[in-house]
């Protein structure tokens, strides 16, 4: 197969991330597999827009647009898809930067015609320099990153990670675009799952689909001080929950808590071991580690109750964006 043409969207909503905006963009245009462009999709900031506007004006291969549909990431991850030329568009969040080779790990995955998605490892980068003694790998997931229980290699998965993640055009033809109302809107409660449930429906609607994760496609995410908080990691965690009771309403509670349920009875009891027995050998942090893994657990379960129950009250709160007005070739 053809190498395919890879566009690269990056969702950016304030000016507050200015400095890792322009960090991301130069991580791409050093790629040793060039983009065939990049898209900056600004969520509803005529200011931030304006302004990026100006910075790239004789960039070549830069694009910059408004998000075309409701605030939040998946519209503007939408509106990218519709604006973009590339076979395969690949996502990077406006916070990361992305390894020279992340796009040429991510077509080396296509040379399969079954693939229709391809993700990659995202490493923190900690405000303060290093990770939290209390925090665990296994909770990587509560700032954006790749957490501990996922296969290394490059290995089939239920889905992949939306900030470090590409996908076959192919794969929004046939099963739609991000949902709106279930991921990320600005500063609001940190949700999340929107790839969770558009992997899903994708493999419904092509079952012969195959979705990887290569964890040689690697870009590193900064974590701001705030998310280093205990504080912080309670709320993502029971806003997990929250956003993974949308997505067992929507595709059923079997495939959407698949790979949770292995994450929760192996995975998890095994970090708990492991913070255990470094308390019990005097090491900093296991204590905490372990107790962390127990509350998060029990906020996610918390989130997922209560998420539960208002998906039955109310039904499904978000909807599938098909992708309409596209440009591609």
């Amino acid at each position: 197969m053809r190498d395919p043409g890879i566009s690269v969207v990056i969702c950016v909503y304030t000016e507050d991330r200015w400095e890792d905006i322009l960090a991301a963009v130069s991580s791409v245009a050093a790629q040793s597999y060039p983009a065939l462009e990049t898209l900056l999709v600004v969520d509803h900031n005529p200011a931030l827009r304006d302004r990026l506007a100006r910075e790239y004006k004789e960039t070549e291969g830069v694009r910059v647009l408004p998000n075309a549909g409701p605030r939040g990431l998946s519209a503007g991850r939408n509106t990218g898809i519709a604006a973009s030329h590339g076979e395969v568009i690949a996502f990077l969040d406006d916070d990361a930067v992305a390894e020279r080779d992340w796009l040429r790990r991510f077509a080396e995955g296509y040379a399969d015609p079954r693939v229709m998605a391809v993700g990659g490892r995202t490493v923190p980068i900690w405000a303060s320099g290093r990770r939290p003694a209390w925090f665990p790998e296994e909770f990587d997931w509560v700032v954006g990153c790749t957490y501990k229980g996922l296969p290394p290699g490059r290995v089939r998965v239920r889905n992949v990670l939306g900030g470090n993640a590409s996908f076959r055009r192919t794969a929004f033809d046939a099963a739609g675009g991000f949902a709106t109302g279930i991921g990320r809107d600005g500063d609001r409660r940190p949700l999340g799952c929107e790839e969770t449930e558009l992997c899903i429906r994708l493999t419904r609607a092509r079952p012969d689909a195959v979705l990887l994760i290569d964890d040689r496609a690697v870009i590193h995410h900064r974590v701001p001080a705030p998310r280093e908080h205990f504080a912080y990691f309670r709320t993502r965690a029971y806003a997990e929950g929250l956003s993974k009771a949308l997505v067992a309403k929507s595709v059923g509670a079997g495939k959407g808590l698949e790979s949770e349920r292995r994450y929760t009875t192996r995975v998890l009891p095994a970090g708990v071991a492991r913070g255990l027995r470094d308390a019990l050998l005097a090491r900093p942090g296991g204590a905490g580690r372990a107790g962390a893994i127990v509350a998060g657990v029990l906020s996610a379960a918390g989130g997922y109750a209560v998420g539960s129950m208002r998906a039955r009250r109310n039904g499904t709160t978000f909807a599938a964006a098909p992708i309409a007005g596209g440009t591609h070739e």
